[in-house]
């Protein structure tokens, strides 16, 4: 894996010495859409002391236009180069936090809502959130169908290592590059679906996990642009398939010992850990439309595609919204794991509502019960009454966080006033127009009447 420069200094004599000559200053809109622009690495000094401003209103979930005034204050922890792009006269990226002109962090910044719910759970004694998120995606040969039907480039299932699976090149391709960039790769192989993929990142704490999302989404697309390919990390592309899920494993540390682990315990998991659990599953409706954001997203969260829909734990099956590996007794590798999320989420913002909701179950002493280490699909209506369910639609999503965010609020990680954004944008710009529009399939269904 490619060491990168951290420092200021070891920054500014690598690219000079490298000659890079453009440097990009990325950061997301409240939606996770990574942005950017790119400034003359001769501007990078600057940069680093006093920030590049930009305007803020056109930004999705920013500033109005009256206060549209913004600073990208570059990290430096964050630098890479660029591998997709010319050696010569190369480019490097790094990730910002946006400031107000006051030089106060911005809070609708999605880094800075994640960056003060690790703060909080720093406040409740503990060091260190670690993620590891399994993102899903599809490769399809067209990248925006005519006829709104994907082509699919291979039939291949889970694990499949043929000739059915045409991915395998530009996987191996894709993983060079994301270790160039400092993200250290576990494993790669063909999902479930036709078409469908997955490259697991080693486990991070959240902030540079939440980076690496980013990083990942980006150069997924850009390899497989190179094939002439398209790649979408849309939760539900094809109808009858399984659909992608960004299943996440959690765990906490205090004083450099996992919090979850206790060894007297059948499932090895202490009472923190289930604490944790039991916050999850308790405000899963009101965080569903953070983590599943989009309409497409409740089109997966169906019965039948492994796609988690009860809300419930289990040691071992992954029909629970909230699984409990048990490949390890190791105390290091104690963690849960959430399958509700999907990759389309905004990474900051996910991971910042699920350790809030875990903190709110720790803070509050939950129980999360027994576990349910049955199928939950195969269960009657009868045996599932009084297990509850993630919302059905996005709508629904946002009425259940509208009436319940109190737990977001505490330590000012989430404000009043992105929750407030956060639904009109969503309900405004996503949910009325295409509940007003009519699809092809209804033409093909009702024309006719």
């Amino acid at each position: 894996m490619a060491d990168q420069p951290k420092t200021v200094t070891d920054i500014l004599a690598f690219v000079e010495d490298r000659d890079i000559r453009f440097v990009r200053l990325w950061f997301t809109d409240i939606l996770g859409q990574l942005k950017s622009f790119s400034i003359n690495s001769a501007e990078l000094g600057d940069a680093f002391e006093g920030g590049m401003g930009f305007d803020g209103s056109s930004i999705t979930g920013f500033n109005a236009i009256e206060e549209s005034d913004m600073i990208a204050m570059p990290d430096p922890s964050t630098f890479a180069v660029l591998p997709w792009r010319p050696e010569d006269k190369g480019v490097a990226r790094i990730f910002c936090d946006v400031q107000t002109p006051n030089r106060e962090p911005y809070e609708g910044d999605p880094r800075h809502v994640l960056r003060r719910a690790l703060k909080r759970a720093e406040d409740m004694g503990f060091d260190t959130f670690n993620v590891g998120p399994e993102l899903e995606y599809f490769y399809f040969r067209n990248a925006r169908p005519e006829d709104g039907v994907p082509e699919i480039l291979d039939e291949g299932g889970y694990f499949d290592l043929t000739t059915l699976d045409a991915g395998s090149d530009v996987r191996r391709e894709t993983v060079l590059a994301l270790e160039q960039l400092g993200i250290h790769v576990e494993y790669t192989h063909h999902e479930v679906g036709p078409s469908q993929h997955e490259i697991d990142m080693r486990y991070a704490d959240a902030l540079k996990m939440a980076d690496d999302c980013m990083t990942y989404r980006i150069t997924v697309k850009e390899y497989a642009m190179k094939y002439g390919w398209h790649a979408t990390f849309m939760p539900k592309p094809l109808f009858g398939e399984n659909g992608s899920g960004m299943h996440t494993h959690q765990s906490l540390f205090k004083n450099g010992e996992n919090a979850f682990f206790d060894a007297d315990d059948q499932y090895y998991l202490s009472d923190v850990g289930k604490a944790f659990i039991a916050g999850q599953l308790k405000h899963a409706r009101e965080i569903s439309s953070v983590f599943a954001q989009w309409v497409n997203s409740y089109k997966r969260l169906v019965p039948g595609y492994e796609a988690p829909v009860n809300l419930a734990y289990s040691s071992r099956n992954r029909s629970a919204s909230i699984r409990i590996p048990m490949y390890s007794a190791s105390p290091k590798a104690k963690r849960l794991e959430a399958r509700f999320p999907d990759p389309a989420c905004n990474p900051y913002l996910a991971f910042a509502a699920m350790l809030m909701a875990g903190l709110d179950g720790i803070q509050r002493k939950l129980d999360p019960g027994d576990p349910l280490d049955k199928d939950l699909y195969s269960l009657s209506p009868e045996e599932l009454k009084g297990v509850p369910t993630v919302p059905g639609s996005l709508d629904g999503a946002l009425a259940a966080l509208e009436r319940d965010h109190e737990f977001l609020l505490k330590g000012d990680v989430f404000t009043k006033d992105v929750i407030d954004e956060w639904i009109s944008y969503k309900r405004a710009k996503e949910i009325d127009p295409i509940r007003l529009r009519p699809t092809p399939l209804e033409m093909q269904m009702y024309y006719d009447i």
